[in-house]
């Protein structure tokens, strides 16, 4: 397999912004309209509906959900606090100076509100106080994950089965069934490869996806090349599933076993806490043979599921299951 630089498709997604509108709007259905109307119903005191709370709590300018401090004109217009510094401290409503006037009762009115999350829409069935909404957001199980493609920034985001079919239709990155791997990577002139990230391979073992990745940057002063894997799942899957990799020759063998870090984090993080398979370039050469002047690594591998025995005092063994 050679190990030629590889492009990140130039492709377009649905920005967050634009995913929270349509999250959003799947469960209201008040006109922007009404939300005006709503703004001026609240400073009067009059109860909103239920379907209207949440366009009351819609920002004009950017519509996202409006967090204290929630600000209002003289005319009871509202804005959050991220947009008043947007437009400069006039009403984008009326045109009128906001000065510092807050919507009190639109806050009070905010924490009594429970709403479901905004990854509703990809399966979250969760439902939050107003305040604890965000918090939870950050880390629902729910949310997309980023593309696992480390050959250059890539901005898509989605599901697991979605990124798998970009990986495969966009990078035309190469896929593999089975829980065994034995690769060949051959690079030509590897003393001019500073930085490079190389070939990602993804396997589909125990109905889950796993991506391999292999590369060369600098550690310290030593160049080195590194082989690591990472699950396409959460970190909680993630613990469920261990795996080694193995490279050597004339005689020498490194090995590596660890569990595999989550694609929550990111291809970077885990390079840079070399949680991997490191190789000196002066080792992979000499595994390489020959002149020493092209790379010619073999890396093979196994992923295995942990599987908890039940024992006396509840305690128990893991045992590595290739079924």
């Amino acid at each position: 397999m050679d190990l030629d630089s590889m492009d990140c498709a130039s492709t377009i997604d649905v920005t967050d912004d634009e995913e929270i509108h349509q999250d959003r709007h799947s469960y209201t259905s008040v006109s922007k309209h009404h939300s005006n109307n709503s703004n001026a119903n609240a400073a009067s005191g009059l109860l909103p509906t239920t379907t209207s709370v949440h366009e009351l709590l819609e920002c004009p300018v950017c519509t996202n959900s409006m967090y204290p401090p929630i600000h209002q004109c003289h005319n009871g217009h509202t804005l959050c606090s991220t947009c008043k510094n947007r437009v400069h401290n006039r009403c984008p409503t009326c045109r009128q100076e906001l000065g510092d006037i807050r919507c009190l009762a639109l806050e009070k009115v905010a924490e009594s509100l429970e709403l479901p999350c905004k990854y509703m829409s990809l399966g979250c069935p969760e439902i939050f106080p107003y305040y604890s909404k965000l918090k939870h957001e950050t880390v629902c199980n729910f949310r997309p994950y980023n593309c696992p493609y480390a050959g250059s920034e890539c901005s898509v985001m989605g599901d697991i089965p979605f990124l798998v079919a970009h990986l495969r239709d966009d990078h035309k990155v190469d896929m593999h069934s089975g829980c065994t791997f034995n690769h060949r990577y051959v690079k030509s002139n590897p003393r001019e490869v500073e930085n490079a990230t190389w070939m990602l391979t993804v396997f589909h073992c125990f109905g889950q996806y796993f991506c391999l990745h292999f590369e060369a940057f600098q550690l310290g002063m030593a160049p080195v090349y590194m082989a690591f894997l990472r699950f396409m799942g959460d970190e909680t899957e993630a613990r469920n599933y261990n795996y080694s990799l193995e490279v050597g020759g004339y005689g020498r063998k490194l090995i590596w076993e660890g569990t595999p870090r989550s694609v929550r984090d990111s291809h970077r993080k885990v390079r840079d806490s070399h949680d991997g398979l490191i190789i000196q370039r002066n080792m992979a050469l000499f595994f390489s043979g020959g002149d020493r002047k092209e790379l010619k690594l073999r890396v093979t591998g196994r992923i295995w599921k942990e599987q908890q025995q039940s024992g006396e005092g509840g305690g128990g063994a893991c045992i590595p299951n290739l079924s």
